[in-house]
């Protein structure tokens, strides 16, 4: 372990790190890591759930360095906008799981949460309706740390201690499509602008939607004319197994999608929100601006870095390889669900698990102990541990980190 210096990390206890140290990763090549003295590790989150093609992707840097020295970025404020740009946001609309969407490029998930939220709410001020202002997000949901996102989201302690972030923000059972339905008779469908759905609740601790969940949630919204919005910054671009999208797999048919991590498998920052016709109609039409944008949205050395990387998915034909770890690792980290220490294992849809403690507290101390058994892992909800590695892990790999897991709870 080394120092950090004088960076202050995200979600941490910065007086445990300056005392105890920074895991201080220097190098990745396919599904493992190393430290700063050279230990090799099983990546078991993909970073934090994005690099979905793997480490040491020269090919991406490749093509970033030559859209650097070409052009590095020029805005798309206005009638400006990069070629490279361009010719990503046409690529996503092929294979935009609503045919006719618009893409709108930020600089990362929280940025394409809050859009979407400006967006929805804009939208129906547009067609007349300006009262349609609530958000309703769900329980255990996690939508970024904006302050849209974080007063969306379903996890109270991440709005501890900030005030009223959004007051027309609204939360409803995770699991149980009447709650949403109960909330739209308590508030008034006049009144709600949008709802907002992880397909799988990733950060909140890898929660599996309930059989008909998410048909259920998208019918109750256009049966009561509120935007559905399925956050896929986690389960977009390959991670559901099989398919680009949840949306796509679920046929859910979403009015807007939030997406950023495996658009570009994090090798540059980038998010990107998916407009369905239905609601970028109003905009096209002439005559309305949109007072919104970021100033690196739909950077160019990212639309690069982003072009590469489908085109490594598609090549390699990772979407099913995607599908394979969703077997794979079910079939490999469902059995830990019989260890006294372990809860329960969540596993069996998209390269996604969680292996749930019986005792929350352990998490912490445990992500450090996987690290004794060679796995790089990280803790998510109330003491589950997160399993979301690249696509280019192998079966061999997953056997072996199962195996770490159950060592590391004796």
């Amino acid at each position: 372990m080394s120092t950090s210096g004088s960076l202050w990390h995200g979600f941490a206890d910065m007086g445990a790190v300056h005392r105890d140290g920074a895991f201080v990763v220097s190098r990745g090549e396919g599904a493992y890591i190393w430290d700063a003295e050279g230990n090799r590790y099983l990546d078991a989150t993909a970073g934090l759930w994005f690099t979905n093609v793997g480490h040491g992707r020269t090919e991406i840097a490749d093509a970033v360095a030559a859209q650097l020295s070409t052009v590095a970025h020029f805005s798309n404020f206005g009638d400006f906008a990069p070629e490279t740009t361009i010719a990503l946001a046409d690529k996503l609309a092929e294979i935009a799981p609503v045919p006719g969407s618009k893409v709108f490029f930020t600089s990362g998930g929280s940025d394409s949460v809050d859009t979407a939220a400006k967006l929805a709410r804009r939208y129906w001020h547009e067609l007349g309706r300006p009262g349609k202002r609530i958000v309703v997000g769900r329980q255990k949901a996690y939508h970024g740390m904006h302050v849209a996102g974080t007063a969306l989201a379903g996890i109270p302690v991440n709005r501890e201690n900030y005030g009223e972030l959004m007051p027309d923000a609204r939360t409803v059972g995770w699991d149980d499509a009447k709650s949403l339905l109960e909330l739209i008779e308590r508030e008034g469908e006049d009144t709600i602008a949008a709802f907002f759905c992880e397909p799988i609740i990733g950060a909140g601790g890898i929660y599996l939607p309930p059989d008909g969940y998410l048909a259920e949630v998208r019918e109750i919204c256009r049966d009561h004319d509120i935007l559905f919005v399925v956050d896929e910054v986690v389960t977009g671009f390959g991670r559901i197994g099989g398919s680009w999208f949840a949306s796509t797999r679920f046929d859910l048919q979403p009015d807007l999608i939030t997406t950023a991590k495996g658009l570009t498998s994090g090798y540059v920052p980038m998010g990107a929100v998916f407009v369905a016709p239905r609601v970028a109609e109003p905009f096209f039409a002439g005559g309305v601006w949109w007072r919104h944008g970021y100033t690196y949205g739909g950077h160019a050395g990212a639309a690069a870095a982003a072009l590469a990387n489908l085109e490594i998915i598609e090549r390699e034909n990772l979407l099913a390889e995607s599908k394979r770890l969703e077997v794979s690792l079910h079939e490999h980290l469902a059995p830990l669900a019989d260890h006294p220490r372990v809860q329960e294992v969540r596993s069996g849809l998209g390269a996604v698990a969680a292996v749930q403690l019986a005792d929350p507290a352990e998490a912490l101390p445990f992500v450090k102990t996987l690290r004794e058994h060679g796995i790089s892992g990280r803790a998510a909800g109330v003491g589950a541990m997160q399993f979301s590695p690249s696509f280019v892990m192998t079966d061999e790999q997953v056997a072996e980190m199962a195996a770490g897991v159950r060592s590391a709870l004796r």
